[in-house]
């Protein structure tokens, strides 16, 4: 059939592609991503928007504390705290309950301190955002309070209480311009993306191909395949195949996210999270799908090689363990890279090709490794691609006609000898 691999290819593709459950788990990831592409938007306004947060006090108590600070929050640009006075702290429970408030503070001397021991009460333990609001602007009434006490001029008070300005760059030892702290984030979180992407891919991928070629050679399916299809192509038509499929969902499921994502209601909310889009590097974006698809064509003649050699599907689970081992250790040394890339673990498992789709993509996303350092990177990883290939196309010549018990690796070797791909 001089169009086999196409035939295998377009087969595999309309399997899946028909397929209930691959329909199913698109159309949900897809959900899920246009929910977390507007999660910016949502979390704005189900977090409260513009809803002011009402903190009661007991009318009376700490009246320089307390005068401190309105003075403060009413100064603050786009407050979203308000200090309510209320009678005694009996009724400040009472409103509480009510929900007329969202917390309350009291106060208790501290002569050491010199300054009151405040505590906020509210009906949850887990009022970060309020509690560390309150606890900033307590510190700078106390500061005020001090720096009046010392008599100092106003100059030098706002000398004093002014934020020192630190802005981080990433120095280029290259002919790259250095990296600003949003490109820095930006890449960040591309490549933390990448890692968890690469991995679903290997893992998902992998196991669909293994298992339709276990599950042909149970049903004796492959015995009417082999005879019109060659191995060699019969292999690259399932890969190629699922690869195609797998295209397909990366985009519609990308698709979705970054859509939704860049719609307007979500600009202000990026904006004040600090994340701006147009300084993505495009050559990591390059980089990514380079890796993308190196990492997964090893992994995936892997899975067709192991799938092969197994009659049964029950037994696929404990054949492909190795690779699945294989596949988690190169994942978290890699989650380990993102805070320590120049690591000299990272910089030696980047030419080891199982890892370098992992830490080679994670280094040029987060250090800056040399030019040949990538350049060896990748010709290991390509080499090791076509070796693995042609090694995993002899096991699957020989593997997909060999039934019962599992062949160990004498049994393979010797077998393979006797045929050519």
């Amino acid at each position: 059939m001089n169009n086999s691999l196409l035939t295998v290819m377009s087969f595999t593709m309309r399997n899946k592609l028909r397929s209930k459950a691959f329909i199913i788990m698109t159309i949900v990831l897809a959900v899920l991503l246009i929910v977390v592409g507007n999660l910016p938007y949502l979390i704005d306004k189900l977090g409260g928007g513009d809803k002011v947060t009402r903190v009661g006090y007991a009318e009376g108590q700490q009246p320089q504390v307390v005068e401190g600070l309105k003075d403060y929050f009413v100064k603050l640009p786009d407050a979203k705290l308000e200090l309510v006075p209320i009678g005694t702290e009996a009724e400040l429970k009472g409103a509480l309950e009510n929900g007329d408030i969202s917390g309350y503070l009291t106060f208790k001397e501290d002569s050491a301190l010199g300054f009151p021991k405040t505590v906020y009460n509210a009906k949850s333990a887990f009022e970060g955002g309020t509690s560390s609001t309150l606890a900033a602007a307590l510190q700078l009434v106390k500061n005020n309070i001090i720096i009046k006490d010392a008599g100092l001029n106003d100059d030098q008070k706002t000398q004093l209480l002014s934020m020192v300005s630190l802005e981080t760059n990433k120095v280029s030892f290259s002919n790259e311009k250095g990296k600003t702290e949003e490109e820095q984030g930006m890449a960040i979180g591309l490549t933390y993306a990448m890692i968890i992407l690469l991995f679903m891919a290997v893992m998902i991928t992998g196991q669909l191909i293994a298992t339709e070629i276990t599950a042909e050679k149970s049903s004796r399916v492959m015995e009417i395949i082999v005879t019109s299809v060659s191995p060699l192509k019969q292999m690259w038509g399932k890969i190629l195949g699922t690869f195609v499929v797998a295209m397909i969902q990366i985009v519609i499921l990308i698709g979705a996210f970054v859509i939704n994502l860049t719609m307007p209601q979500n600009a202000e909310s990026l904006d004040k999270l600090g994340i701006d889009l147009s300084v993505l590097d495009t050559s990591l974006v390059i980089y990514a799908i380079l890796f993308y698809l190196a990492g997964f064509f090893l992994y995936s003649t892997l899975f067709a090689a192991v799938g092969s050699i197994v009659s049964r599907t029950e037994d696929l689970g404990q054949a492909v363990l190795p690779i699945t081992m294989i596949t988690l250790v190169g994942f978290y040394v890699a989650m380990f890279g993102l805070t320590h890339p120049d690591h000299i673990l990272i910089q030696v498992c980047q030419y080891i090709p199982f890892f370098s789709p992992f830490l080679m993509f994670l280094r040029i996303g987060l250090a800056e490794p040399a030019w040949w350092e990538i350049a060896l990177s990748v010709g290991i990883l390509f080499a090791s691609i076509l070796l693995i290939g042609w090694l995993s196309a002899k096991i699957y010549r020989v593997g997909v006609l060999m039934y019962g018990k599992r062949p160990s690796i004498k049994e393979i070797v010797k077998a393979m000898k006797a045929y050519k791909v």
